[in-house]
């Protein structure tokens, strides 16, 4: 099994920016093959998939965050990163990495991958 654990949350003003990192750990020598992705769920709201990354590196971003947001994973530390830019209030969610040992990665399943963490939470005030 592979464990998930992400950092970086916090609070910021509207137009701020976070990064958040996602360490993974325990079964990770297939960590290259692994599907990873990031997906968040706010209070009252639908878990919603953020953005995916591919073993091969294929990005794919829910409309909502193209153009904020970044993907991007460091296999040698077993760390995902979600880089957010010009942040608002409706980003405001407990957000969580997931992982899936398999090469289709859409963004919409990324929240029923096999592992996820336990999320950090960011808060964006107006």
């Amino acid at each position: 099994h592979m464990q998930l654990a992400e950092s970086g949350g916090g609070s910021v003003q509207a137009g701020g920016s976070l990064r958040l990192s996602c360490l993974a750990s325990g079964d990770t020598y297939t960590y290259t093959a692994y599907c990873m992705g990031w997906f968040r769920q706010a209070p009252g709201k639908e878990r919603e998939g953020v953005a995916s990354i591919t073993n091969a590196g294929v990005l794919e971003y829910a409309d909502s965050v193209k153009g904020r947001f970044t993907i991007s994973r460091d296999n040698p530390k077993k760390t995902l990163y979600l880089q957010m830019e010009n942040l608002t209030p409706e980003d405001t969610a407990m957000y969580y990495c997931a992982a899936e040992f398999q090469g289709q990665c859409p963004v919409q399943s990324i929240p029923d991958r096999r592992f996820r963490g336990r999320g950090t939470q960011v808060t964006v005030s107006s």
